[in-house]
């Protein structure tokens, strides 16, 4: 499995996985980094709920997934976000029958894990989008050039590649206060570890 090899390979800790909603996901990392916050992809989920609606309902539709999965207010919490989906849910429902199992299906939970961290943050983690885009990137440079010497010239110019991107020019708030902005992620105490 991949997370073993990679708890293998010296990490120990994991802050957040954001996943696009992969089946058992939760589950697999639970197994090997227990206590790990798994945020779904919000876009993902978006764009699933949309493909089930007529056309004319899908701008409707959007503008209340906008609020349901909103960033920005600093009071925000799980549960409230929650509460926005199941009454979203209770709105479509008479339309789309689909909704009324939705409300209640416990495993959207993961779509408002990123409502825990500093609003200041959420915008960036909870999707994968980012991290799409990235590997498009790297196909893409690849794909430019027939051959490559050999993998550490790979993987040079695939670190070039990341680097170069514009989200590192970013500013991220007191990223020195880690606790503050991911105050659930601390890492375990060494000392306690099995």
């Amino acid at each position: 499995m991949v997370l073993e090899k990679l708890r293998e390979r010296g990490l120990n800790h994991v802050g957040l996985l954001v996943a696009d909603g992969l089946s058992g996901i939760d589950n697999a990392v639970s197994q090997v980094y227990s206590g790990t916050p798994v945020q779904w992809c919000v876009t993902h989920i978006k764009r699933g709920l949309l493909a089930r609606v007529r056309s004319g309902d899908k701008q409707e539709l959007a503008e209340d997934l906008r609020q349901v999965f909103r960033t920005d207010n600093p009071e925000d919490t799980q549960e409230k976000g929650w509460q926005r989906w199941q009454a979203m849910c209770e709105h479509w429902q008479d339309r789309y029958r689909v909704f009324r199992k939705l409300a209640n299906e416990q495993r959207y939970r993961n779509g408002f894990t990123y409502l825990d961290f500093d609003y200041r943050i959420r915008s960036m983690i909870y999707t994968t989008n980012w991290i799409e885009r990235l590997n498009r990137k790297f196909r893409g440079v690849l794909k430019n050039r027939s051959s490559m010497p050999d993998e550490d010239s790979v993987l040079v110019l695939l670190g070039h590649v990341a680097m170069d991107q514009p989200a590192y020019e970013r500013k991220l708030p007191k990223m020195n206060y880690e606790k503050q902005l991911f105050k659930n992620s601390s890492p375990p105490d060494p000392e306690g570890m099995n």
